[in-house]
């Protein structure tokens, strides 16, 4: 007979954004950085997401349209194998998002981790990529964007939707239930005001690097706001 465990039994998670919220930019443009360097992708989509990296920084996510970018970005991948791509994301990691990690946001996945927490990583970004953050950090795991695959070979197509607002709410709460965990008790951080469906699920909430409509409403709700400058990264 199976024995439901008391809200005090269950476990603690901190989830953690990552574009803007544990990385400065957004990593899939990063991604595309790389690979038009490697040959990947033409010159033609570089200008695309060199435009759409320069307003993520200056913008932060103001309203959906950036889930569309991202869709669009992962689109790029369509027709190549995973296999071929992985090495690739390990260059990407490496020196691209490794050296633009917030230290404080990696110092407070760490401290999460210390309390024994589980801390997932959960972004519209694909899940590939976001799965090698969480490794070197040592987090749990991660979510992200999946791109369905036909025989090892990515299709430019999403599974699902993009892990982006209510479809991240929506993640973590059967998260949630697969690992026996308290959202009431746990904690989340985001940049976005996109992301208040997730924020607004658990017990505490903290903006990170936040938009002016977060910013709004973290003040009226009292949340932690932790702000960075990009100098900070070199402090790290």
């Amino acid at each position: 007979m199976a024995v439901n465990k008391t809200n005090n039994e269950k476990k603690v998670a901190a989830f953690f954004d990552v574009d803007n919220t544990l990385v400065r930019g957004a990593t899939t443009i990063l991604f595309g950085k790389i690979a038009f360097r490697d040959g990947t992708i033409k010159r033609r989509d570089i200008w695309r997401f060199a435009f759409e990296q320069m307003m993520f920084i200056r913008r932060g996510e103001k309203n959906n349209s950036l889930a569309g970018f991202k869709e669009r970005a992962l689109s790029v991948t369509k027709g190549y194998s995973l296999s071929s791509l992985e090495p690739l994301m390990q260059t990407v990691y490496e020196s691209e998002i490794k050296p633009r990690l917030w230290p404080k946001t990696v110092a407070a996945v760490k401290e999460h981790l210390a309390q024994g927490h589980e801390v997932w990583l959960i972004t519209a970004a694909p899940v590939e990529l976001a799965e090698l953050i969480a490794k070197d950090l040592g987090a749990t795991g991660a979510l992200g964007t999946v791109v369905a695959r036909n025989n090892g070979v990515l299709t430019g197509e999403l599974v699902g939707e993009a892990l982006h607002g209510r479809a991240k709410r929506n993640a973590a709460k059967k998260l949630a239930v697969e690992r026996g965990i308290s959202l009431s008790r746990s904690w989340a951080y985001s940049d976005s005001v996109n992301d208040l469906p997730l924020l607004t699920l658990v017990k505490h909430a903290v903006a990170v690097n936040p938009d002016k409509a977060l910013t709004r409403y973290a003040e009226a709700a009292n949340w932690d706001i932790l702000r960075f400058k990009k100098r900070d990264l070199k402090r790290g």
